[in-house]
């Protein structure tokens, strides 16, 4: 198991919670019901990234006070945007994961890959053929 990925796919999770959190104030009613399933879907891929690095040996990553967004959340429509793009994001790190596993760590990451190109698709980003997946250079 690649401890390294499993940590930078932990705090991933982290980071994609500290979105739901800034971004949630700003959807609608609806929306939030959505965020807040996210929000619970993403707090049980957080606390099974953390027992996957504890079952190594390794102490998990915890996570940050806070996190610089990469634009301004003033509404749903950048709410909406800044979720798509932790997803995107979030999906990359599980690809990584992915391709460092074998076994049940394997479905854990792939699981964790799919719902997050699935989220990211959510909240209006791309759909991607090969999510999590970054063709090496030429």
């Amino acid at each position: 198991m690649s401890i390294v990925a499993a940590q930078a796919a932990l705090a991933g999770e982290h980071a994609t919670l500290y979105a739901y959190g800034v971004a949630g104030a700003q959807l609608t009613d609806g929306e939030r019901e959505r965020a807040l399933q996210g929000l619970t879907a993403h707090r049980a891929a957080r606390d099974d990234l953390a027992g996957l690095v504890r079952a190594e040996g390794g102490e998990p990553v915890g996570p940050l006070p806070g996190y610089a967004l990469p634009f301004p959340v003033e509404d749903a429509a950048t709410a909406h945007r800044l979720l798509a793009r932790v997803e995107g994001r979030l999906a990359d790190l599980y690809g990584d994961l992915v391709a460092s596993e074998s076994g049940s760590s394997r479905r854990l990451a792939a699981t964790g890959l799919a719902a997050a190109a699935e989220q990211a698709a959510v909240w209006g980003g791309r759909s991607e053929a090969f999510p999590g997946f970054v063709e090496p250079p030429t």
